[in-house]
C-alpha cells in the first residue's frame, strides 16, 4: 500500500497536471507531491486550510506579461511570499501516437501558448481553437485520440496523458520565461546580509504628486525598484493600488526609510513577503539584460 502524501509534504498549484504550474512545483519542490487546483482562490484555500504546506503562484511570463487576477487576489489570501521561482517555458506540439506533422490540421491550447508560438502555427498552417489551458487541452485530446489535432502544452503534459511531442522549443521567443512566487502561512525570516527581495502593495494618498513622492524615498535611499505595476481596485477609477518589489531587506536601514516615506504619502502599505533573491535575476543582471 502506497503512503498518502500529507499536507506538509505537498505543493499546490492551479491548474491540470502536466501544466506549467505543475512542472514549476517539480522543478523547485522535486520531494514535494504538487496538488492540483481549479482557481488561484483554491490554491490559496489549500494553504491557508492546511491541506498544503505551500502554493506555486505564476505572476507574469516574460513575453504575455502580468498574470489575471493574481494581483488582485493574492493581497487577500492571508499568505506570505517565502520564494520566488523562475521557470523557462518550453513549448511542445502534443499529438496523439500515429500522428504527424502532416495530419494534423488543428491546433488548442492556451490564448498566450498560441501566441507565443505563432511562427509554427502559421508554418503549418493550422486552424487555432482557444482553450482555458495547455494542460487541459492535452488532456482532452488524449481523451478525444484524434490524429487531426494537436495541443499546445508542457513535456509533463505528454508524459501525463499519453501523448508524443511532436515537435520541441516552438515558443517564438527564446527568453520565454514565467515568474513564480511560492507562498505559505507563515512569513520568512531571510538573513539580511543575503541578497532579499521585498514585495508590497500601496495605495497613495489622493493629493497631487503623491506617487511621485511616495517613490522619492527609494531614489533617495538608492534602493532599486525591480517592478512597479498599477491596477484599479474595487471598480474605482480612483482608487488605485500599486504592486512592488524592490531589492532589499525591511530591516536595512535604507530600505527601512524608504518605507517609511512611501507609508507617509500612502493610505496602506502592505508587506506581502521578503524573501531570498533567485539566482536568475543575478544571471540576468550579469548578462547585461
Amino acid at each position: 500500500m502506497t503512503d498518502q502524501p500529507t499536507p506538509d509534504s505537498s505543493i499546490a498549484f492551479q491548474g491540470e497536471p502536466g501544466a506549467y504550474s505543475h512542472l514549476a512545483c517539480r522543478n523547485a519542490y522535486p520531494g514535494m507531491q504538487p496538488l492540483p487546483c481549479a482557481t488561484f482562490e483554491d490554491t490559496f484555500a489549500a494553504v491557508r486550510e492546511g491541506r498544503a504546506r505551500y502554493a506555486m503562484i505564476p505572476i507574469d511570463n516574460s513575453v504575455a506579461g502580468r498574470v489575471a487576477d493574481v494581483h488582485h487576489l493574492m493581497p487577500y489570501a492571508g499568505l506570505h511570499i517565502i520564494a520566488e521561482h523562475f521557470e523557462r517555458i518550453s513549448h511542445h506540439l502534443l499529438a496523439v501516437p500515429g500522428a504527424t506533422l502532416a495530419t494534423i490540421k488543428s491546433v488548442k491550447s492556451h490564448v498566450h501558448a498560441l501566441g507565443q508560438c505563432r511562427n509554427l502555427i502559421r508554418e503549418l498552417g493550422l486552424k487555432v481553437i482557444v482553450g482555458t489551458d495547455t494542460a487541459g487541452a492535452a488532456a482532452e485530446l488524449a481523451e478525444r485520440q484524434d490524429p487531426t489535432m494537436a495541443a499546445i502544452a508542457s513535456e509533463l503534459a505528454a508524459e501525463a496523458y499519453g501523448l508524443v511531442s511532436l515537435k520541441a522549443g516552438i515558443e517564438d521567443a527564446e527568453h520565454n520565461t514565467t515568474r513564480f512566487v511560492v507562498l505559505a502561512r507563515e512569513a520568512l525570516e531571510p538573513n539580511p546580509n543575503q541578497p532579499c527581495v521585498t514585495t508590497f502593495v500601496f495605495r497613495v494618498r489622493n493629493v497631487a504628486a503623491a506617487l511621485y513622492k511616495a517613490l522619492g524615498g527609494f531614489a533617495t535611499n538608492g534602493i532599486n525598484m525591480t517592478r512597479l505595476e498599477s491596477y484599479m481596485v474595487g471598480g474605482e477609477f480612483a482608487a488605485t493600488q500599486f504592486y512592488a518589489d524592490v531589492e532589499g531587506h525591511p530591516t536595512q536601514r535604507n530600505l527601512r526609510l524608504a518605507l517609511e516615506e512611501l507609508d507617509f504619502f500612502s493610505h496602506e502599505v502592505r508587506i506581502l513577503g521578503v524573501y531570498p533573491r533567485h539566482p536568475f535575476r543575478m544571471k540576468q543582471q550579469g548578462g547585461g539584460q
